[in-house]
C-alpha cells in the first residue's frame, strides 16, 4: 500500500520532512529539516509545525507540480512530449486507457492531499503555537489541498474525497465522490483560506491572492463568470501585484523571480541545497529537448504590428517568418536560426534531434550553459503557477462573458501587451467589437502569454474545443492529434482500480 492510502505516521512524516531543505525561500522555510524524528516527540513545538509545513510545500516539487509542469503543454496543440518524459504521446493521438494514463496525474495530487490532511489533523495538538499563527498555517494548507483536488477534478472528474486522513489502509478504500461535491469542498477550503491568508505580496507562502486566483480558476471551470469577475477584480483593486517590467523571459529565471510583483504563487527551489536536481528542466528540456513546440503554436504569435500573420496587412514575411513578430515568440520558443552559444563560443545542441523544428526557450537559463546531464547543473528556477497576467486574462474572459466588450477588458489585455520588451499595439476595439470576436482574441492572447506554462490542456477542455484544436495538428510521425478522453475525463490508472475495489472506473474505459 502506498503513501496516500496508508497514512501511517512514520511513512507520512518521512514524506513531509526528509530529503533536503525547504521548498520556500523565506523565514523558517529555509531551514534544514531533521534527518530522523521520533514519533513520540513530534507535534510538540512550533518548530515541529514549521517543519511539517515545509514538508507540505515540498509536495509541489513532484513531477507536474514541479519542474515538469511545462510538459503538460505536451498534452495539447502547443508542444510534443519528445521523450515521453510524462507519457503524453499516445494520449495525444487518442490512445487513452487505464494502462497508459500517466500515474503521476493521480499519484502526485493524492500524495499532496495526504500531507495536507495529516498536517491539519495534528496541528491543533501543538499548544505552543500561537492561535493567529496556527490560523494562517491552516489556511495555507487548505489552499494547497484545494490546489491538489482541483487538479484531480480537471483530469478525472469524480474522484475519491478524503476530508480527513483514513485511520487504516482499508479505510482508504472508498468510492469516488461526485465532482460537484469535490468542487464544493474545494471552494470551502478556498473561502477559509481567503478569509485568513494575509493580503500581502507573495514571497514563498500562499497569500490571499493565491487563494482568490485559484478560486477564480474554479469559477471559470464552472462558467460562473460573475464570481470570477469579482475575485479577479478584488486582486486587481489591491494594487499589490503588477505586470513585471524587467523582461518577460526573466519571469521564469532566478534571481528576478524573488520578490517579483507579478508572481502570485509558485513551486519554490533554492540553490545550492534545494535545486531541481540533475534531471531538472535544464537537462530534460535543454539537454534532451524534451518539450518541443509545434508550428501551430508558433503561427499563433502576431506580427509586431499587432495583427495575425494571416492578415495580409500584418507585414508578415514568409521568407523571414520569425522577424518582426510578437517578442514573446523568441522569449518562449527557440526558432530556427537562433541558437544557444556555449561559454567557449561553440553552439549548444540538444542530445537528440528537434523533431518539430522548435525547442522550448521559456525557463531556459543560458547563464548555466552548457547544460550537461553528466554534471550536476544547479537548476533552481521556480515554477510559476499563478501570476498577475493570468489575473488580467481571467478577468477579461469572465467580464466579456458577463456583459461583452468594454473599456476595462481592453485595458486589462493592454496591460499585458504593453509590458516593457513586448510593447505590442493595443487591442483593436473596432476589430474585436463583439462578445464572440473578443472571446476568440482573449483565448488567443491567453495561449500566447501563458504558453509552455501548463495551462493549455485545461483551457481547451473547459472551453469544449480540445478535439477541434488537436485535429489541426500532426505529430512528427505525421499522425493527426486526437482527443481520446471519454466524457472529457481520463481513466483512473489500472493500479488504483486493482488496489481499491470500491473505486469504479470512469465510464467508457
Amino acid at each position: 500500500m502506498n503513501l496516500r492510502h496508508k497514512f501511517i505516521f512514520s511513512a507520512m512524516l518521512a514524506g513531509l520532512v526528509l530529503g533536503g531543505t525547504s521548498s520556500c525561500d523565506d523565514g523558517f522555510l529555509d531551514r534544514e529539516p531533521l534527518h530522523a524524528i521520533s514519533g513520540e516527540s513530534f507535534w510538540k513545538t512550533q518548530a515541529d509545525v514549521d517543519m511539517a509545513l515545509v514538508g507540505v510545500y515540498r509536495r509541489l516539487q513532484s513531477n507536474l507540480f514541479g519542474h515538469r509542469r511545462t510538459h503538460l503543454d505536451g498534452y495539447s496543440d502547443n508542444s510534443y512530449d519528445r521523450h515521453q518524459q510524462i507519457g503524453f504521446q499516445n494520449l495525444t493521438i487518442g490512445i487513452t486507457n487505464p494502462s497508459n494514463v500517466p500515474s503521476a496525474l493521480y499519484n502526485d495530487p493524492y500524495a499532496g492531499i495526504a500531507a495536507c490532511n495529516y498536517f491539519l489533523e495534528n496541528v491543533g495538538s501543538v499548544t505552543a503555537l500561537p492561535p493567529a499563527t496556527a490560523g494562517i498555517y491552516i489556511a495555507e494548507v487548505r489552499f494547497l489541498r484545494a490546489l491538489f483536488y482541483f487538479e484531480l477534478v480537471q483530469f478525472f472528474g469524480d474522484v475519491v474525497l478524503y476530508k480527513t486522513p483514513p485511520k487504516t489502509a482499508e479505510d482508504a478504500k472508498i468510492a469516488k465522490s461526485p465532482k460537484a461535491d469535490v468542487l464544493a469542498f474545494i471552494v470551502e477550503d478556498l473561502d477559509d483560506a481567503i478569509s485568513k491568508l494575509p493580503a500581502t505580496a507573495y514571497s514563498g507562502h500562499a497569500v490571499k491572492a493565491s487563494a482568490q486566483m485559484l478560486k477564480a480558476r474554479v469559477r471559470l471551470y464552472q462558467q460562473n463568470w460573475a464570481d470570477a469577475v469579482a475575485l479577479t477584480s478584488d486582486i486587481m483593486g489591491t494594487n499589490t501585484f503588477s505586470i513585471f517590467q524587467g523582461g518577460y523571459a526573466n519571469l521564469f529565471l532566478q534571481p528576478t523571480q524573488q520578490g517579483n510583483p507579478e508572481i502570485i504563487f509558485s513551486t519554490k527551489y533554492l540553490a545550492p541545497n534545494n535545486p531541481q536536481g540533475n534531471e531538472g528542466m535544464l537537462v530534460e528540456i535543454g539537454w534532451y529537448g524534451g518539450n518541443q513546440p509545434y508550428q501551430n503554436l508558433v503561427d499563433e504569435y502576431e506580427t509586431a504590428s499587432g495583427k495575425m500573420i494571416t492578415d495580409a496587412s500584418s507585414g508578415y514575411d514568409p521568407a523571414n517568418p520569425y522577424d518582426k513578430r510578437d517578442p514573446r515568440l523568441k522569449m518562449t520558443i527557440l526558432v530556427p536560426g537562433d541558437k544557444y552559444v556555449n561559454p567557449d563560443g561553440s553552439t549548444f545542441a540538444t542530445s537528440d534531434p528537434i523533431l518539430t523544428g522548435f525547442a522550448q526557450k521559456k525557463y531556459m537559463d543560458v547563464s548555466k550553459l552548457p547544460w550537461d546531464r553528466s554534471k550536476i547543473t544547479v537548476t533552481d528556477m521556480n515554477i510559476v503557477h499563478m501570476r498577475y497576467a493570468e489575473v488580467l486574462l481571467a478577468y477579461a474572459e469572465a467580464k466579456n462573458e458577463v456583459s461583452g466588450p468594454d473599456a476595462s477588458i481592453y485595458d486589462a489585455l493592454n496591460k499585458i501587451r504593453s509590458r516593457t520588451g513586448v510593447n505590442l499595439p493595443p487591442v483593436s476595439q473596432t476589430m474585436y467589437n463583439t462578445k464572440e470576436k473578443l472571446r476568440d482574441f482573449i483565448r488567443h492572447e491567453r495561449r500566447v502569454e501563458l504558453a509552455m506554462e501548463g495551462h493549455r490542456y485545461f483551457d481547451l477542455k473547459r472551453w469544449g474545443i480540445i478535439a477541434q484544436k488537436l485535429a489541426t495538428v500532426k505529430n512528427p510521425a505525421g499522425v493527426t492529434l486526437s482527443f481520446g478522453e471519454k466524457n472529457n475525463v481520463l481513466p483512473f490508472p489500472q493500479s488504483e482500480i486493482d488496489r481499491n475495489k470500491s473505486l469504479v472506473q470512469n465510464t467508457g474505459y
